[in-house]
């Protein structure tokens, strides 16, 4: 163990978040999403953890891209579907905290999302039983002051 580590971040996701460069990006699932299919690069899985504790310890660590528009990326509501996802007011609130800016959000069709995800760094599975709680992190850098 090391210190100021939130334990919910094990060593293969340390790992991969440090091998990510600036612009790939780590999807974060809730626990309906195909991420052993999806995953073509790495998969960590954090079972019995919620998207928001493994977003807010991430964002630890995980500068978002500040040359990119929109930086994060939720999977949209099928059309049809009368979900209202809740937990992205809270990934908001978590974004924001970590972030000190406000981030501009894209809104991804289902199966973009799937094709977005295929293509990502890192896919970290979770638990997450809210419906619509998938979220893709772009990296940014860390500018030297």
């Amino acid at each position: 163990m090391l210190k100021g580590i939130p334990t919910i971040i094990s060593p293969d996701l340390m790992k991969a978040l440090m091998e990510m460069g600036h612009g790939d990006e780590i999807v974060i699932t809730d626990g309906n999403f195909p991420a052993a299919s999806c995953a073509k690069n790495i998969l960590v899985r954090c079972d019995g953890h919620n998207v928001p504790e493994v977003l807010k310890a991430i964002l630890k660590f995980l500068p978002l891209d500040t040359y990119s528009d929109k930086p994060v990326g939720l999977m949209a509501v099928v059309p049809g579907d009368n979900v209202v996802p809740v937990i992205w007011d809270k990934y908001k609130e978590i974004i924001r905290e970590n972030e000190n800016r406000e981030i501009d959000i894209e809104y991804i069709e289902r199966f973009e999302f799937y094709e977005r995800a295929k293509k990502a760094y890192v896919i970290v599975y979770t638990s997450e039983r809210a419906q619509y709680a998938n979220i893709i992190l772009r990296k940014g850098v860390i500018k030297e002051c």
